[in-house]
């Protein structure tokens, strides 16, 4: 869309009174709106992060990251005639900058979805179910596996008993320790290994607590889920979906991770752990 801004200013009379703050907001800090997020956005103006996406896409975008990248484009080619300050055109940007900024914007639209489809009740019940775990078993294979072992080493930091595995033929060995305060975190993209729907199977029948991570798809795994987290990344480029998966998924991990911290006793333990392996990082 050419000159959102100058789209947004056109029709601003025109607008309910919740639109017309959204966009002064936008009008009055286009080169700031990159920086905030829709639920940053939404906060700064006391109004619901669906207002905000509703408003982007009342001009035609596909949602807030769209309407804001659209703006950063205007205001390099000056064409938004705005006097909010903006800076000046810049010169024809290099491929490698216009790669990065399409990716850039794809990401953030995929974290954003994902956000929407996992409520924050259901993020918050996870993080209590880790916290309050006796154990948690991660397991993931092929890919899943990378974000799984990382995603177990930072609970282990934080004084977590994390018990990870990669091969699930070692699996049922382990599950049959299992309690009723245990969890197992199966990370698969898309849900569709039976030997993992095996896995969780043993758990639940050892009154365990089975969290999955899949794609926000109907799956074999999740049917198995007491709870799931959800990742919404879609490109019809096989090699940018990837990215966008792990990008999305990686902020969900983050954020559960972040809450974690919230207990002042794992944060010291992250202190400590930290410490004791920077002399081994040293030498």
């Amino acid at each position: 869309m050419n000159a959102p801004l100058l789209k947004i200013r056109s029709e601003r009379d025109h607008m309910s009174a919740i639109e017309r703050r959204i966009a002064d907001f936008v009008l009055e800090n286009a080169h700031l709106l990159r920086d905030y997020s829709s639920q940053q956005l939404a906060n700064a103006l006391g109004i619901s992060q669906s207002s905000v996406v509703k408003f982007s896409q009342k001009f035609g975008f596909k949602g807030y990251p769209d309407l804001k990248y659209s703006v950063g484009e205007s205001l390099a080619r000056g064409d938004g005639n705005d006097d909010n300050g903006g800076p000046p055109a810049s010169p024809a940007a290099h491929p490698h900058a216009t790669l990065a900024e399409g990716l850039w914007r794809a990401k953030a639209e995929a974290e954003e979805e994902t956000r929407m489809i996992n409520p924050p009740e259901n993020i918050d019940a996870i993080a209590g179910a880790i916290r309050d775990a006796g154990k948690v078993f991660v397991i993931g294979l092929g890919p899943d596996g990378i974000q799984a072992r990382a995603f177990a080493m930072k609970l282990s930091l934080l004084g977590i008993l994390a018990v990870h595995h990669f091969d699930p033929v070692l699996v049922p060995a382990a599950v049959s320790t299992t309690s009723a305060s245990d969890v197992l975190l199966a990370f698969a993209e898309h849900g569709r290994q039976a030997s993992l729907c095996q896995i969780a199977r043993l758990f639940h029948e050892r009154g365990g607590k089975v969290v999955t991570v899949t794609r926000h798809t109907a799956n074999p795994l999740r049917a198995h889920a007491d709870l799931s987290l959800l990742v919404s990344a879609h490109d019809e480029h096989a090699h940018i979906e990837l990215l966008l998966y792990q990008t999305a998924l990686q902020q969900l991990l983050d954020l559960i991770f972040q809450l974690l911290c919230e207990d002042e006793g794992r944060l010291q333990q992250l202190s400590i752990n930290l410490e004791l392996m920077q002399p081994m990082l040293d030498t």
